[in-house]
């Protein structure tokens, strides 16, 4: 079906990733006397949020890790959260910890990330770990656009020095994605709702990184033929899932390299929160 384009499969990738966490995880068991840990947070009743922390689960078993599921009704109020938080915060075997987002619409404008101690914070989007991350010294970096980066090593694509666009300005996605494009040596230009022609912007780019929450914004015809495209996003239509791309003559346009939908960059968001929580693990083991 993809030709001679180049499928940077992050189901793959993170599968390998997974049997070296479990390796260090046995280590880490028979060193430490005890497993890892990471708890989630859920409030409400968002099937699609109850999907994600399931895999989230499922992950950690896959390397021997525990695992905690703290479901909330949606009636939950922010010093409840708050409170909740805290108690993980101080709870010495939990590792790493998360609220799963979005949140119910009473806990609207609510950042839950930024009351997890930032050596917990194992998504890496509280504001002290973000503005860590721009001095290099965040305890933990946010796991999409790091997946991100995991999959173009992996498949040895080359960034110092190229042209990278950005579609998205998300906190979670399009602004430390910039960053850590930058930190690779790329040239890099962020683009969102307000952009006049976005197409002129990608038409130009080396790598294409599509974070904009549309299915199908993009398609064949706004990239370049050798560019590699990153396709971050995931929508249902009907029984299928798509991206924020369109993959529908994409091998015809010469695309050199393009993440699949599901099972690019998906999985490795999942494996990187896997790899967090060991790394604050050894940490936490480290200074008890």
């Amino acid at each position: 079906m993809w030709g001679f384009m180049i499928i940077l499969d992050g189901k793959k990738l993170s599968l390998l990733k997974y049997e070296l966490i479990a390796d260090k995880v046995r280590a880490f068991e028979s060193r430490f006397k005890r497993k890892p840990k990471l708890s989630v947070i859920i409030v409400g009743d968002d099937p699609a949020s109850h999907v994600y922390v399931n895999n989230k689960r499922l992950a950690c078993d896959r390397v021997g890790m525990l695992s905690e599921i703290i479901n909330l009704p949606e009636t939950t109020t922010k010093d409840e959260l708050k409170t909740r938080i805290e108690k993980l915060n101080i709870d010495s075997s939990v590792d790493g910890f998360l609220v799963q987002m979005p949140l119910p619409k009473g806990l609207k404008g609510f950042e839950p990330s930024d009351f997890i101690k930032p050596e917990k914070d194992v998504d890496g989007l509280s504001a002290l770990n973000m503005g860590l991350m721009v001095l290099n010294k965040a305890h933990h970096e946010p796991c999409t656009p790091e997946g991100v980066m995991e999959l173009l090593r992996h498949y040895q694509i080359e960034l110092s020095g190229k042209t990278a666009v950005i579609v998205g300005r998300s906190q979670t996605v399009g602004w430390p994605m910039a960053y850590m494009l930058t930190r690779s040596n790329c040239t890099v230009t962020v683009c969102h709702s307000k952009t006049v022609d976005i197409a002129s912007w990608t038409k130009k780019a080396d790598i294409v990184v599509v974070a904009a929450g549309k299915p199908k914004l993009l398609n064949a015809k706004d990239f370049k033929a050798g560019a590699v495209v990153v396709d971050v996003g995931i929508h249902r239509e009907g029984k299928f899932l798509v991206g924020d791309v369109d993959n529908a003559g994409l091998k015809e346009a010469g695309i050199q390299a393009l993440t699949p939908v599901p099972g690019g960059v998906g999985p490795m968001t999942v494996a990187q929160l896997i790899e967090h929580t060991l790394r604050a693990a050894e940490k936490n083991s480290q200074r008890s």
